[in-house]
């Protein structure tokens, strides 16, 4: 019996120190600061490549509806993504992060969809950070709005808005290249 509580006071104490090391002291004094952080606006122009027609596409229907293939707005629809993010509309313009998570077509009227996702970014200034997305995107118009909703990292408890619009799309592929104006107020 005494070696069993030994070794739960053992356990208890490296998960002690692991969560210690790994970055929950220097959160919580963030956060316990915040009131003495000014936040910050930042602005950058980033382009979400779309593909459907590479041997590795970066955009996969998961689910869907008995009735998503009679519907013209192909209501029922799920699909996850894992598109690059370029610093320019163009297939070999250098890869700075990935847009990864999931949206569904959502409407029964127009071809538009629930998004969620992260912005990851994975080299540049913004390294190991994240913009957590969401929102309505109304896909046949020419500029939507999504939602700035969290962040990590360089954008620890961001939000904002990214205006989005369609720069250039395949029509027999749906290959396309969106372009993101982001605005995120951050710390």
């Amino acid at each position: 019996m005494a070696k069993q509580h030994i070794f739960l006071i053992v356990l208890f104490s490296l998960a002690t120190m692991a969560a210690k090391s790994n970055g929950a002291t220097p959160i919580k004094e963030f956060l316990q600061n915040i009131d003495q952080v000014k936040s910050k606006v930042t602005e950058l122009q980033l382009y979400v490549q779309d593909i459907f027609t590479s041997p590795t596409p970066s955009n996969l229907p998961v689910a869907f509806a008995n009735s998503t293939s009679a519907s013209p707005t192909l209501f029922g629809l799920v699909a996850v993504l894992d598109d690059p993010i370029r610093v320019e509309p163009k297939p070999d313009a250098m890869i700075v992060g990935q847009a990864q998570g999931f949206f569904a077509f959502s409407s029964l009227e127009d071809t538009s969809f629930h998004m969620t996702f992260d912005l990851v970014f994975t080299r540049g200034r913004y390294n190991g950070s994240t913009l957590n997305v969401m929102g309505h995107n109304a896909y046949m118009q020419p500029r939507r709005e999504l939602s700035i909703v969290g962040g990590t990292g360089a954008f620890r408890l961001a939000r904002g808005i990214i205006g989005v619009s369609t720069v250039s799309m395949n029509a027999t592929t749906g290959d396309a290249f969106f372009q993101y104006n982001i605005t995120i107020l951050h710390y």
